[in-house]
């Protein structure tokens, strides 16, 4: 096994790093798209500079680190972004400027409960609401509604 990694060559890893992206081809979800960049990148490099074996096998895996590495703070970045403007299966953004009757008296700044379709939320409010009014859900604090007076804007 010994002989077989020290005959290893350039031309070797450029053809590790063609096939592990021809892998990743399958639908791999981008597990093997980092492993054959490395293989590639060791095999360019070993067209310019000379290395044991050892040294091969610890770049390719320290490149394998870094790419996925660099990759994985990207796409965090991005799906953080991503998450806070999208609504899509997050019910509680979806409720923002909805309005409904409430049954109870709210006291402000006093957290009440509101039943909202077929669940009920925790709300507060800045301002004293009577019963029988219409509220329009303004903000989301964690899991408590912010809730406020509706008041029709006049044509």
């Amino acid at each position: 096994m010994i002989d077989w990694l020290t005959q290893f060559n350039y031309w070797h890893w450029l053809a590790l790093g063609l096939a592990l992206l021809a892998v990743e081809l399958l639908g791999t979800a981008g597990y093997f798209l980092w492993l054959g960049l490395s293989g590639l990148l060791v095999g360019m490099l070993m067209v310019f500079i000379p290395m044991g074996w050892q040294l091969q096998w610890m770049t390719f895996a320290s490149f394998t680190l870094l790419t996925t590495w660099l990759w994985w703070r990207r796409q965090f970045k991005t799906d953080r972004i991503s998450d806070s403007q999208r609504s899509l299966n997050q019910k509680e953004k979806q409720l923002i400027g909805q309005r409904i009757a409430i049954t109870d008296d709210v006291k402000a700044g006093i957290i009440t409960r509101i039943h909202l379709a077929d669940s009920t939320w925790s709300a507060i409010s800045d301002e004293d609401i009577s019963a029988g009014s219409i509220i329009e859900i303004v903000e989301l604090d964690g899991i408590t509604l912010k809730i406020k007076l509706y008041q029709p804007v006049e044509k």
